[in-house]
């Protein structure tokens, strides 16, 4: 009788350490990002934007986002989307990395040579992903899902979200398929679910707290993929790009609110 008695209420107290738990990291979150330094990576990125490069010595405010020359608002909270002018589904990055060399005319190794930074020097891309991004605050995310490529890329990153493989056996969904799961202080949402998928996807591009650099979602899955031990995708992939429109138009209809700060 002892013994059973033992057992319901470690099976009540479980459930309540797990919600104060919780409670805490939520508590902190809101601490570090009430300190967060996004708001000089978007300075430097409005710099950038305006600065003449490459051998057309132009800048990028002519770079089309998806809603015409130069408009930046709410631009980032409709992609990815499908480009008529490319003729294929972009994210920020690529549509970034497609104004580099058809507007200042640099060459993709040029403009690829450092696309992910550190904590001494954010990349180009990183500092332009934070300032674009931030002209989206407060405007519903709504992805492309209309277009037949825009429906394709949807398909293919929810089979490969799914889809296990790798010397571990993994997949996304290994992580963020089931509710309840936790590494360390981090939270592992089900991303394939609408009301999980929208906090989360709404707060990318982030500054990362714990190494002091800003990070996109192009780094985001590359980093996953590391740490599955998968071969990182290539960087502007139209693996990457289905990923994260599988991911964006999941979180459909949730206002933005980046780039956020994250542990």
């Amino acid at each position: 009788m002892k013994r059973f008695l033992a057992g319901c209420l470690l099976a009540v107290a479980l459930p309540l350490a797990a919600q104060d738990t919780r409670k805490e990291i939520q508590k902190y979150q809101q601490m570090i990002a009430d300190g967060s330094p996004v708001e000089l990576f978007e300075l430097e990125g409005e710099t950038l934007w305006k600065k003449p490069q490459g051998p057309s010595n132009v800048s990028l405010e002519k770079c089309d986002l998806g809603l015409g020359p130069g408009v930046l608002k709410g631009a980032y909270a409709r992609l990815p989307r499908y480009f008529k002018d490319a003729d294929r589904v972009m994210d920020l990055e690529t549509r970034l990395l497609h104004c580099m060399t058809t507007l200042q005319r640099r060459s993709r190794e040029d403009a690829t040579k450092r696309v992910f930074g550190n904590e001494n020097q954010p990349s180009e891309m990183e500092y332009l992903s934070a300032y674009v991004s931030a002209q989206s605050r407060g405007m519903k995310m709504a992805a492309g899902n209309s277009h037949a490529k825009e429906k394709e890329a949807f398909e293919l990153g929810k089979a490969m979200f799914f889809h296990r493989a790798g010397g571990w056996d993994m997949s996304c969904a290994s992580c963020h398929g089931e509710e309840g799961k936790r590494i360390r202080m981090q939270d592992l949402p089900v991303l394939s679910k609408p009301e999980f998928a929208r906090p989360i996807v709404a707060t990318w591009p982030a500054y990362r707290v714990s190494n002091s650099q800003f990070k996109t979602m192009q780094w985001r899955i590359n980093d996953c993929y590391r740490q599955m031990r998968y071969p990182e995708p290539k960087f502007a992939s139209d693996a990457t790009i289905a990923l994260t429109t599988y991911l964006a138009v999941t979180a459909a209809g949730e206002p933005y609110r980046g780039p956020g700060t994250k542990r």
